[in-house]
């Protein structure tokens, strides 16, 4: 049958089973709208602004392992989508972006409203395309589709040109997707995954350090066979939070700059890191010259190019980290080191996580040690990012897969609240509270409306300290407490802000108040956004001074 380019887009969309898709109309992409207009089956999120449509999109993935789909027009609507495509190609998140584009024959004569986001976005997406024929616009979406969901997952760009959308051609779908040059490798070696079992098996003193990998590869419950059988504490990045139950005696929580000291003192003691979907990056590695010096290291991931880059590494395996992990569950021996986890219980003792209580004072840490115990079970936490963000790592305990979303390597303000939208909407038998502080929120706080009109129940809880809380506690620090540009005045009224928009808001001066405002909350199944008024100089510790050893926390006594 024939249709046009806009037709193919939405017919596309159904074949991959797209049920929800983000954006912002305008010139270039109305045809696709057009479209859209007339379909039942797949329900369009209208956002206020094209970064909040791209992070719902993000939100959405994470959430539900689906690939995520945003839709913008051309020029400052296309533009506005690159900080998001940036935030997932660095969380290696499934994504594919819709770009209008003006016609043809006017590419590359300054059109209204032409830039090349083809050539912005080139470096932060998997592969990008723009569409020079109608005939090709429905195996490029389905290339679009496959690129972004296997291998190491990412965002893809397609950009669609206004004349391709109104042009006709015969529409053909392939069954089947093969891509000279993109062959992911799915199955490790076996002679490499059988010489992790060697090492694994001899180490006295193992660590698993778990990544973000391991939620996109849905294998949480083999990391836990793995834990299990042969007794090996297990850490997480800020990304791993939630592929391996927090609860369970043998995790040590996250490690890293913010990490606890159990998992810092531990991966810096090792003799044997086993690490599974991670980038050994700064945050994580402290002066890297002396991470796990005493340490052999196995690293499991899909992505070859991460392998060596930042760590040597003693047995290499790359892979799905599912299927990898079936195949060493079946090769490795049970066994229990007891000297090596007494030593670890003895650390979880003495440096617990802590925090200076005084009475009344409305704590974050304890705001989210009292949303652990209200609202743990069937509870999506999604951050925006700041001190809130680790106070959330920290003190939340997290124990299924992608009940934790958060932007991790483009540590993106802004992100929270719309990717909370997405968790909700991809979601929505879940819980969504998203936390915030007063910096982040007024990113993007414009999605009040996305969330207020479509009636999704999701509280938002901002700490609300009148700083950029970081960044003041960096300059606090290491630069003479000299608070240049991070002091928030005009703050609005929150609660007012919300109200506006037909949403609830509720402000929480006090510790007592913090209960009955959380249940109240949770209680009215709509959108409701709880001020919450902390300390103005309260600190994330334990922390990592820029430079220094994993193992040399400052606040930890």
């Amino acid at each position: 049958m024939k249709l046009n380019g806009a037709e193919i887009v939405i017919e596309c969309l159904k074949k991959e089973g797209v049920e929800i898709i983000f954006g912002y109309p305008g010139g270039t992409i109305m045809p696709v709208y057009d479209v859209l207009y007339n379909e039942p089956s797949i329900k369009h999120i209208l956002t206020r602004h094209e970064q909040g449509a791209v992070h719902a999109a993000d939100g959405y993935a994470r959430a539900t392992g689906k690939v995520g789909v945003c839709v913008a027009t051309s020029g400052p609507g296309a533009t506005n989508l690159v900080t998001g495509l940036a935030n997932a190609h660095l969380d290696s998140i499934p994504l594919v972006a819709f770009t209008g584009q003006v016609s043809t024959n006017l590419i590359g004569t300054d059109a209204f409203q032409e830039v090349d986001i083809s050539g912005i976005t080139l470096p932060i997406t998997k592969n990008n395309y723009v569409v020079r024929d109608v005939k090709d616009t429905a195996s490029i979406i389905q290339e679009a589709f496959y690129i972004a969901r296997t291998g190491r997952p990412g965002p893809v760009l397609v950009d669609l040109p206004k004349d391709i959308q109104l042009t006709q051609t015969e529409f053909k779908y392939s069954e089947s997707v093969s891509l000279n040059g993109y062959k992911p490798t799915f199955n490790g070696h076996i002679q490499q995954i059988k010489a992790a079992v060697q090492e694994i098996n001899k180490a006295k003193r193992p660590i698993i350090y778990a990544g973000g990998g391991v939620i996109s590869s849905n294998a949480s419950s083999e990391l836990s066979d793995l834990a299990l059988k042969t007794n090996i504490p297990v850490t997480t990045t800020l990304m791993g939070l939630g592929s391996f139950p927090e609860t369970h005696p043998l995790s040590l929580g996250m490690l890293g700059m913010h990490g606890t000291p159990c998992a810092n003192y531990a991966i810096s003691d090792t003799d044997l890191i086993i690490a599974l979907g991670v980038r050994f990056d700064d945050r994580i590695t402290g002066k890297l010259d002396e991470f796990g010096l005493k340490a052999k290291v196995i690293h499991i991931d899909i992505d070859p190019a991460e392998v060596g880059k930042n760590v040597l590494v003693d047995v290499p395996i790359i892979g799905d980290i599912k299927n990898i992990l079936k195949k060493l569950n079946e090769y490795i021996l049970e066994k229990k080191e007891t000297e090596w986890l007494e030593k670890i219980k003895d650390w979880k003792g003495r440096y617990p996580l802590k925090y200076r209580r005084n009475n009344g004072e409305l704590k974050p840490q304890y705001i989210m040690e009292a949303i652990c115990k209200i609202a743990r079970d069937n509870t999506i936490i999604v951050t925006d990012v700041g001190q809130h963000q680790m106070w959330a790592a920290q003190y939340y305990q997290y124990s299924e897969p992608r009940t934790f979303i958060s932007s991790g390597g483009l540590g993106t303000m802004g992100y929270g609240f719309p990717a909370a939208i997405g968790a909700k909407l991809g979601r929505p038998e879940k819980t969504v509270i998203c936390i915030s502080g007063d910096g982040s929120f007024q990113m993007n706080q414009q999605e009040i409306a996305t969330a207020v009109n479509n009636n999704l129940a999701i509280t938002v809880i901002i700490m609300n300290n009148g700083y950029l809380g970081m960044v003041r506690q960096w300059q606090e620090l290491f630069f003479d407490k000299r608070y240049a540009e991070t002091t928030l005045n005009g703050n609005p009224d929150f609660v007012k802000l919300v109200e506006a928009y037909g949403g609830t808001g509720i402000r929480v001066n006090k510790k007592q108040e913090l209960y009955p405002a959380l249940e109240k909350a949770l209680s009215l199944n709509k959108f409701v956004l709880i001020d919450c008024i902390i300390p103005k100089e309260e600190n994330v510790f334990p922390m990592v001074a820029p430079g220094s050893p994993i193992s040399k926390m400052i606040g930890v006594e």
